[in-house]
């Protein structure tokens, strides 16, 4: 495995590129706006294609890399369901799996210093973001933050992990870099607490001062959606209502982006073709099963995703490889269903 552990000294954050395999596909955790050259090298270096961008949690101390990253690799971004971002290319809950090729990450609902904060288990490894630090923990005294969530994600959640399990967190301010969930349940000064009533005291009375970035970060990492605007001023674009009133439609083919988890949570449209968004360059190449059926067929090629985020890059890149009979669904299944779309279930 392709593991690299990336520090911004600047805010003291922690960013995580993963890959299986040289050549292969890459996720990065956290990564921080003005790394994006770094990583972008790095990625060239060890030969590796990004495909995913998860932030841990909605970020007040540094402006998230998600859309920079996205604007330059067109990777999926991906935040927890409950974020406050304005528009991520997919959302996950509890339990849920993000992969990539030869390599799962478990998505863990953590919240206590954001409502939104998650972190990610992966084999003998767990991605912690600011909920565990190494002899520390997160603030839980703005966004949303709740002492007695966190103690409850910690202690009911973290902690019942085996005790080799690496602890890799989203922050460190004295140069550790790496833990283990047994050393923090005996050493992080934080966690020898009796009760949830005292960790809460503890927490209530930490008195720092607000991040230095946050006045910037917390609403610049608030608007990191991709426009979609323009495919609409271009007739590129299909609004909800629009597309259902399209469905069954002979000259339409509904192109589902999602992956198999979302598709199975969330539903599927009726007559719809699954080409998962990873892999989009190389259907619409010349002999790539969209290319093929598009030109067979003579129909109107009209993507769709969860939010509108991947769609829209899907246009973009069928344009780039000469297929412009396309448009996309704006704002994806989430505005379909709040439009009264039908979803087929199951």
């Amino acid at each position: 495995m392709i593991f690299r552990q990336l520090f911004d000294s600047v805010s003291g954050t922690y960013s995580y590129l993963l890959a299986s395999r040289a050549g292969g596909e890459a996720l990065i955790l956290d990564p921080v706006l003005e790394k994006a050259d770094r990583y972008c090298k790095l990625l060239q270096e060890l030969d590796l294609r990004l495909v995913k961008a998860v932030d841990t949690h909605l970020h007040a101390d540094h402006v998230t890399g998600l859309g920079e990253l996205r604007d330059r690799t067109q990777c999926i971004t991906i935040m927890g369901e409950q974020s406050k971002a304005d528009v991520v290319s997919m959302r996950v809950s509890d339990g849920d799996k993000v992969t990539i090729e030869g390599l799962c990450l478990e998505a863990m609902y953590t919240p206590g210093h954001t409502d939104d904060s998650y972190s990610y288990l992966m084999g003998d490894r767990v991605f912690t973001g600011d909920t565990l630090l190494i002899r520390g923990t997160g603030r839980t005294d703005f966004q949303n933050g709740s002492a007695r969530a966190q103690y409850d994600s910690i202690f009911n959640r973290l902690l019942k992990l085996p005790e080799e399990t690496l602890v890799f967190p989203a922050h460190d301010y004295k140069g550790d870099t790496v833990s283990t969930i047994g050393e923090e349940k005996r050493y992080n000064p934080r966690l020898q607490v009796k009760s949830i009533d005292a960790y809460v005291e503890l927490m209530n009375n930490l008195n720092l001062p607000n991040p230095k970035m946050m006045d910037v970060a917390v609403p610049a990492n608030m608007h990191v959606g991709l426009h979609q605007d323009e495919l609409t001023k271009e007739g590129l674009a299909l609004n909800a209502r629009d597309a259902i009133a399209s469905l069954g439609r002979p000259d339409i083919l509904l192109v589902d982006l999602r992956e198999s988890g979302e598709r199975a949570k969330h539903g599927t449209l009726a007559g719809a073709m699954h080409a998962p968004y990873p892999q989009i360059c190389a259907t619409l190449q010349p002999g790539g099963m969209l290319r093929e059926v598009a030109a067979a067929t003579g129909r109107r090629v009209v993507f769709f995703c969860a939010f509108g985020e991947r769609s829209a890059m899907a246009v973009a890149a069928a344009k780039k490889a000469g297929l412009t009979n396309t448009a996309h669904i704006e704002g994806g299944i989430d505005a379909w269903k709040k439009a009264g779309g039908p979803v087929v279930m199951g």
